[in-house]
């Protein structure tokens, strides 16, 4: 599975966005009540991937107030999907592997250096971020001998690697809860055919299915800092466009946060 293809059903609707220029649409939903940032060690740069010129793309951090800027990854293959460690002292991302051409898991310092290949496999690994412990780190992974995509964990140093979903179903877009105690992930529903949220268990089992309708959800989702909440985009069923919704952990409570007839993507929870 190409690269290019791993955003489930948001690779057709997005299609036209990332045709001229890979532009990712953000909305940052915020809580009503107060809450405290999962990862208050994160030191006030956004990582980013970004193309070099007219190449391939690479690894920057900028300050969040602009300038500063620094490229953390330089070579000839694209890397993609960085995120901050929750001390701030390293970035995650999935790059392409020069050798053998798949997509793995490396690590690099947050000032760059330290590069580490933490999956290396024949199979494409991408999507990663840490717990909020710090001790794992949860990506999409290709299941070589059933063909579809899996959520994985994998020590931080690379090692102890666990398929959580274990299934002949495509799952993306996994996120902690701020406990640790949870993953949510989009899921691909099979009796309905259609795109899901749920929440499983990092250790494997009690997989809950949260959203439960004909339409696709679940794309980019993301916990609130309080864990009561998860925002995700889905497809409005009325409309047929892509909007922000907010729903309890549990089930229920589901809130349209946006509701315009564009499309709207990767939800991504604020800490105030």
């Amino acid at each position: 599975m190409a690269k290019t293809n791993l955003w489930g059903p948001l690779a057709a609707a997005a299609g036209m966005l990332l045709a001229v220029g890979l532009v990712l649409l953000i909305m940052v939903v915020v809580e009503a009540s107060p809450a405290e940032a999962t990862f208050p060690g994160n030191p006030g740069k956004i990582a980013y991937q970004g193309r070099e010129g007219t190449g391939d793309y690479e690894i920057y951090t900028i300050k969040s107030g602009g300038g500063g800027k620094v490229q953390l990854t330089d070579n000839a293959t694209n890397d993609y999907d960085p995120s901050y460690s929750p001390d701030g002292k390293k970035i995650v991302y999935s790059g392409r592997d020069g050798a053998t051409g798949d997509w793995e898991i490396y690590k690099i310092n947050a000032g760059g250096g330290g590069k580490v290949q933490l999956t290396n496999n024949d199979t494409n690994d991408y999507e990663p971020s840490y717990s909020p412990s710090g001790k794992k780190i949860v990506y999409s992974g290709e299941d070589g001998p059933n063909g579809d995509t899996d959520i994985y964990t994998i020590n931080p140093g690379g090692g102890s690697k666990f398929n959580v979903t274990d299934n002949n179903a495509d799952e993306y877009y996994s996120s902690y809860s701020p406990s640790g105690k949870k993953i949510a992930y989009q899921g691909e529903d099979g009796p309905n055919g259609d795109w899901e949220v749920y929440t499983i268990n990092p250790g494997g089992g009690s997989k809950f299915k949260v959203t439960d309708n004909s339409t696709n959800d679940g794309g980019g989702l993301s916990y609130s800092p309080s864990g009561k909440k998860i925002a995700y985009s889905g497809r409005d069923g009325a409309t047929g466009d892509w909007e922000i919704y907010t729903i309890n952990p549990g089930g229920g409570g589901k809130f349209k946060v946006t509701d315009n007839s564009t499309d709207d993507y990767y939800a991504s929870w604020g800490s105030s």
